[in-house]
Order: structure tokens, then C-alpha cells, then sequence
């Protein structure tokens, strides 16, 4: 286990002192299936905005409920690994459901990160974070970066006999 992979009563009991010391507390969350650039530019943006931050993920189980059974491609406690690695993060933390509201509405961070490609009145957990004083922002996605897209790519290369190049088309290296 991380350092960094805390369950909520450790994250709670960690970050309480945090706040009593003044410092912003940030939150994102995510499947985090396979990190890519538009992931690393969301939470470098996030953390950016705060003195910590915490990042919640999708539990195995919750990943399969929201995108099939063919995912996860990398289990949680990986994944959970790879994030608390980054230098920008404080904090990982893994939850069951399929959405975070629970724990949003727990945690009450001052800021609640998502990319832009969601909608404001689509942001789960904005209508407690907003209630208890803090504030929503959503940051630019990295176009060309969604896992899906990426996966598809890679269906699609493997397919077609390949890699794909840097433009998507295949390459004869």
C-alpha cells in the first residue's frame, strides 16, 4: 500500500489538520484507466489551484458498472500506484460507487476540479461543495486524449496490422 492511498477515515483525519492550518483542499476524480497527457494536464491544473490535492478513483467494480467488463485494463490498486507516483498529487482515494457524491459530500473540498467536456449541472457533488462555500472549476481538455478514443485507436491499429503514427496513421517502423 502507497503512502499516498488513504481510506477515507485516514484522509479525513489527515486532511482535517490541513484545513485548520488555512491550506485549500482540491478534488478530482476519474476511472483513470490508462493515464495519459490530457489526465496529467488535469491534475497538474487542479493541484495548481489549491495547497492539496486529493483524487478519487473508481473502484474495479464501479469501473466494470460504468464501462463494461472488459474494464478495468489495469486494476485499482495499480492505478492507485501510478497517481500518489505524480509529484502533484497529495492523496488517492479509492471508492465504490459509481459516482463520488458520498464521498464529495464527506470531504467538502474548497474546490472541485472535472474536465471541461462535462457539463456544469452534470458535476456531481457541486451542489455540495457549493453548499458548504467552495467553488466548481472545470478545466480545458487535452484534445485527442480520453481513454475511449485511445483504446479505439489501438483496437483499430491492431486491426489494421499496426501502430498507429504520430497522426493516427500507421507507420512502417
Amino acid at each position: 500500500m502507497h503512502p499516498k492511498d488513504l481510506t477515507l477515515d485516514e484522509l479525513l483525519e489527515q486532511f482535517a489538520q490541513e484545513r485548520r492550518n488555512g491550506r485549500r483542499i482540491v478534488f478530482t476524480n476519474g476511472c483513470f484507466n490508462l493515464l495519459h497527457p490530457g489526465h496529467i494536464r488535469t491534475l497538474e491544473e487542479a493541484r495548481a489551484l489549491g495547497d492539496v490535492l486529493i483524487v478519487g478513483i473508481n473502484s474495479d467494480a464501479s469501473v466494470r458498472e460504468l464501462k463494461g467488463r472488459e474494464r478495468p485494463l489495469i486494476p485499482e490498486q495499480e492505478r492507485v500506484e501510478i497517481l500518489a507516483a505524480l509529484e502533484c498529487v497529495d492523496a488517492v482515494v479509492i471508492f465504490d460507487e459509481p459516482t463520488p457524491r458520498e464521498l464529495i459530500a464527506k470531504l467538502l473540498p474548497d474546490v472541485l476540479v472535472k474536465g471541461g467536456d462535462w457539463a456544469d449541472d452534470q458535476i456531481v457533488g457541486r451542489e455540495e461543495v457549493e453548499a458548504a462555500g467552495g467553488r466548481i472549476v472545470s478545466v480545458p481538455v487535452l484534445p485527442g486524449y480520453s481513454t475511449t478514443e485511445l483504446l479505439q485507436k489501438a483496437c483499430e491499429s491492431d486491426a489494421a496490422g499496426g501502430p498507429p503514427g504520430p497522426s493516427g496513421s500507421k507507420t512502417n517502423s
